[in-house]
């Protein structure tokens, strides 16, 4: 009889990949990302272990945000203190930081858990085409 098959963190080989976010929806490059960072395009995805790869982003300020999210879409947080609710545009964040955007949206993909801010730490996402992990040999990552 044969068992589930469980990876272990051991036998896990990691990849990097480049995603290139320009001209695409926010929300279909945070959705691959996440697919990636987990781990479940590989066929030894374990769901309570890290088997995801490495991901980077670029071109995070030529993102696309569909109908009309860039001004109605609010980016809030809150200082802990009354009264301390502070509320974005998105409009406002892809001038100022168009990188949060990206990696708010693909951490709100992940699992909300110890594992997910694990798998989150993979992640990094850059403004332009240029990035410092070239020699990680990063493969490009086309859907």
């Amino acid at each position: 009889m044969k068992t589930t098959f469980m990876a272990k963190p051991a036998e896990i080989q990691r990849k990097w990949y480049v995603i290139d976010a320009e001209g695409k929806a926010l929300g279909r490059v945070a959705a691959e990302a996440a697919r990636i960072l987990r781990g479940k395009h590989t066929p030894m995805f374990t769901p309570h272990v890290d088997t995801g790869d490495h991901v980077i982003i670029l071109n995070a300020d030529k993102v696309i945000l569909t109908g009309n999210k860039l001004d109605q879409k609010m980016y809030t947080r809150h200082s802990g203190y009354p009264g301390g609710l502070k509320q974005t545009s998105y409009r406002k964040m892809m001038d100022k930081r168009p990188e949060l955007i990206v990696e708010k949206a693909v951490k709100g993909m992940l699992p909300h858990n110890r594992l997910g801010t694990q798998q989150a730490t993979k992640l990094k996402v850059y403004q332009g085409v240029e990035h410092p992990h070239q020699a990680q040999k990063p493969e490009v990552w086309n859907f």
